[in-house]
């Protein structure tokens, strides 16, 4: 009903207007009814009520949620010819649980949550019964029923203002501090030297305070009429070198040196999320009143938010994409709540744009692990164990890094099934860092500093044929294991499988990188090293050579 809303408005004081016709037994009673109750609202939905929520009734039936929303059966429509006027002032923290609950914001719901003048509900009533009148011709057929049994005091605060000048930094002349409070209402009721009692309204519920009546001043007095002092101190904080916070800036420095933009995502997110891939709704820890259904859990992974922003930047075309978070994750352990902090970083996209004089190389699996291994090398990780991870989670495939027999790092193509939820079209690579014991650990490693080699390195090649089931870390691992003293460096330049090779087998061609830091290695001590790891190869792999 305009007139209403035209007040509400004006005033400040929401009105609810019912189709008097409606109203059965001509009685209207504010109480609660028995939870569980359906009630279709003006919206169209049927709600269920709660224990809690108060409600407008006539003899039969709930007419109206008090302060949210009026209900569909009693409203005004087009064929209404006698109208009765509501106007109320309800708890606020009742409203807001009852608003919050049903997840509705109105406009009448948002004025009582904030507090509305308690003493303005007659004038607001007559005030839209005159209107109504002036507008459309009505007739007042009846006096105004008030019931007002414990009417709400103005507030009483008392205000040093020696307390009030050191507040705010500089000292107002008393005479100005009073004519700013009259100008706003606020009585003086007493004052006794450097103390004033003030009398405030009843409608200025957000100033109850000491300080508030001091914000208050300074608001009239003005923000830019304070003088700045003529010197600023202070102090510098001690931080620990191996504190958390300085790896976590370290780590930045290396992400965003190497092309990462940092990210900071919202950590209530989707409950769907957490619907499978590993994940369980068992665990979410739920929001009591959420503010949507879209941040209705704390999230247990920093995955989502890196999708949400990837999908949003691809659409838009820009696909080349590398990002990272620091992010904290949350669950239910036992009925307890647990949090850890973790790293995330995202790469999608092409490496590097294409120019004249090259061509563009599309991210992939090893783009992302070669960050992860520089990342922690920064740190002082070396030599960690690897693993695939679990494919029923969010990996189509990846690599757990170990350390200590716990996993610190998990790593891979995100699954296809997973970015065409998340109406991605390019491959996502993912990596999921245990932060909390990764910068536990790092206060225990020392970064070793060596001289330059003096010697020279002698690089040997191994084409060998193996089983399908055997990986490439298998074989590193053997040979790290067989030579110990002059191995220095081992890689994988090159994999073969298919035409030529026997059924269930592959091809595999390594290069060693052999040094001794004492003396030049001759050929006959590289051999013999080099026929030690392919007996172990042999042994362990059945691997021959090609």
């Amino acid at each position: 009903m305009d007139v209403t809303n035209y007040v509400l408005h004006e005033t400040g004081h929401p009105l609810h207007a019912f189709d008097a016709s409606k109203i059965a037994g001509n009685k209207v009673v504010v109480k609660k009814i028995a939870p569980g109750t359906k009630f279709t609202t003006l919206d169209d939905k049927d709600r269920e009520i709660h224990a809690d929520d108060l409600m407008i009734c006539d003899a039969e039936k709930g007419m109206v949620i008090a302060g949210v929303m009026g209900g569909k059966d009693s409203g005004v429509s087009n064929e209404t010819t006698s109208i009765f006027i509501e106007s109320a002032y309800f708890n606020p923290v009742s409203v807001r649980k009852t608003a919050k609950r049903h997840a509705l914001n109105t406009d009448s719901s948002f004025r009582y949550e904030r507090g509305v003048d308690p003493n303005s509900g007659i004038y607001a009533l007559k005030r839209a019964a005159l209107l109504i009148q002036e507008v459309a011709g009505g007739e007042i057929a009846m006096d105004i029923k008030d019931h007002y049994p414990n009417p709400v005091a103005d507030f009483e605060v008392e205000v040093n203002l020696d307390r009030m000048n050191k507040l705010i930094g500089q000292e107002i002349p008393e005479e100005e501090v009073i004519s700013i409070l009259k100008s706003l209402d606020i009585e003086v009721i007493d004052q006794k030297e450097r103390e004033l009692k003030l009398k405030v309204p009843a409608y200025r519920t957000d100033v109850q305070r000491e300080a508030d009546i001091v914000e208050e001043v300074l608001r009239i007095y003005g923000f830019n009429a304070i003088g700045f002092g003529s010197k600023m101190s202070i102090s510098v904080a001690q931080t620990d070198s191996k504190s958390e916070a300085k790896y976590r800036e370290k780590i930045s420095t290396v992400l965003s040196g190497r092309g990462f933009a940092e990210m900071m995502n919202n950590s209530l997110t989707k409950p769907s999320y957490y619907n499978g891939n590993s994940f369980t709704n068992e665990v979410s820890i739920n929001m009591l009143n959420p503010l949507s259904q879209d941040l209705a859990v704390m999230r247990q992974s920093l995955l989502f938010g890196g999708l949400e922003a990837i999908a949003y930047n691809s659409n838009r075309q820009r696909p080349n994409l590398r990002f990272y978070e620091f992010g904290k994750t949350y669950r239910k352990v036992e009925e307890k709540y647990a949090e850890s902090s973790r790293l995330g970083i995202w790469i999608s996209g092409v490496q590097k744009p294409e120019t004249w004089n090259s061509v563009s190389q599309k991210t992939d699996f090893y783009t992302l692990k070669s960050e992860i291994l520089n990342m922690l090398a920064q740190l002082g990780f070396e030599k960690l164990q690897e693993e695939e991870v679990n494919t029923e989670s969010v990996w189509e495939y990846g690599l757990n890094l170990i350390l200590n027999n716990r996993v610190i790092a998990s790593f891979g193509k995100v699954k296809n099934a997973l970015q065409k939820q998340m109406d991605i079209r390019q491959e996502v690579f993912f990596a999921d860092l245990d932060w909390d014991y990764i910068a536990k650990k790092a206060k225990k490693l020392k970064i070793q500093f060596k001289e330059l080699p003096k010697y020279p390195e002698v690089r040997r090649d191994l084409a060998l044929l193996v089983n399908n089931e055997v990986k490439y870390a298998d074989l590193k691992t053997a040979a790290q294991k067989s030579e110990k003293k002059i191995l220095r460096d081992i890689s994988l330049f090159d994999v073969y499988e298919g035409k030529n090779l026997d059924s269930g087998k592959k091809s595999y061609a390594l290069s060693f990188i052999l040094r001794d830091d004492e003396k030049t290695l001759k050929d006959e001590h590289v051999d013999k090293v080099m026929n030690k790891i392919l007996s172990s190869f042999k042994a362990q792999f059945q691997a021959e050579l090609r």
